[in-house]
């Protein structure tokens, strides 16, 4: 990509922008020319994050938002459009991780520190519901509620962050690799339904990356160890490349490609 500013006059929305990979991708979005609508659970994170952006684009704008709740997504998409006229991307970023066993195991096996809570507890219908109401809920609610604009304008770009987790099995991450799977394949379905509207569908899959919500794992020294043994690369991932990937996703070079979910993981999925 050799243009300076591949998404100039473009709008996106990026969910779960308070921290980690949704910040980066919004930072990322901004300083390639984008007008960004920023959305978090928390006042505070987006507060920053705002202020952040605005070093250097002065088009932002954040709404509070909890993607578990359709009401909320609905809201977010139209005062984004009330603030910039049209959406062109939508990143559909928020998630939520947690380790956590289905039921206690009979031997009683000690719980690595990082790990949610102790595996000898069954979990519950609230954790169940907040993994999949968020990972695959949010995402559900962010793809239909921007679908209509980008049908009427014939063009639409829409990026969904998957994980490493869809493909490749771990103890204690049942749940979240389930929801994370459902993303997957939820893209490829929305590709082939809006491909006539020019709409692109996409996931972006990240392997190990030391996030605040994967801190805890990347802050325990055996964890650490074992997580960059897994790894052929031998280390975690480097977030400006995963925003590059972002953005050329969303820019024009990529619109050739819709209905994938692309790997960026250091070789752990091969």
């Amino acid at each position: 990509m050799t243009d300076l500013k591949p998404l100039k006059d473009k709008t996106a929305i990026v969910t779960g922008a308070g921290r980690g990979i949704g910040m980066a991708i919004a930072e990322g979005f901004a300083k390639a020319g984008a007008n960004v609508s920023i959305a978090a659970r928390s006042k505070e994170d987006l507060s920053s994050v705002e202020t952040q952006i605005k070093k250097f684009n002065s088009n932002v704008v954040a709404f509070q938002t909890d993607v578990s709740q359709s009401e909320d997504v609905d809201a977010l998409v139209n005062n984004t459009l009330k603030s910039f006229g049209q959406i062109d991307i939508m990143v559909n970023n928020a998630g939520v991780y947690k380790e956590l066993a289905l039921v206690p195991f009979p031997d009683q096996i000690l719980t690595p520190p990082s790990v949610t809570r102790s595996s000898n507890e069954r979990m519950t219908d609230d954790e169940f519901r907040q993994i999949i109401d968020t990972n695959i809920g949010g995402v559900f609610y962010g793809c239909r509620a921007v679908a209509p604009s980008m049908i009427d304008q014939k063009y639409g770009k829409i990026i969904n962050i998957s994980s490493i987790a869809a493909s490749k099995a771990s103890t204690l991450q049942g749940v979240y690799a389930a929801s994370k799977t459902a993303v997957n394949m939820l893209t490829s379905s929305l590709a082939l339904e809006w491909a006539d509207y020019g709409i692109r569908v996409n996931s972006i899959a990240p392997g190990m990356y030391k996030t605040s919500m994967t801190s805890r794992a990347w802050d325990d020294p055996k964890r650490k160890q074992m997580m960059l043994g897994r790894i052929p690369l031998s280390e975690p991932g480097d977030m400006n490349g995963l925003v590059a990937l972002g953005i050329f996703l969303a820019s024009k070079e990529s619109d050739y490609i819709t209905g994938q979910t692309i790997y960026i993981d250091g070789g752990l999925s091969a």
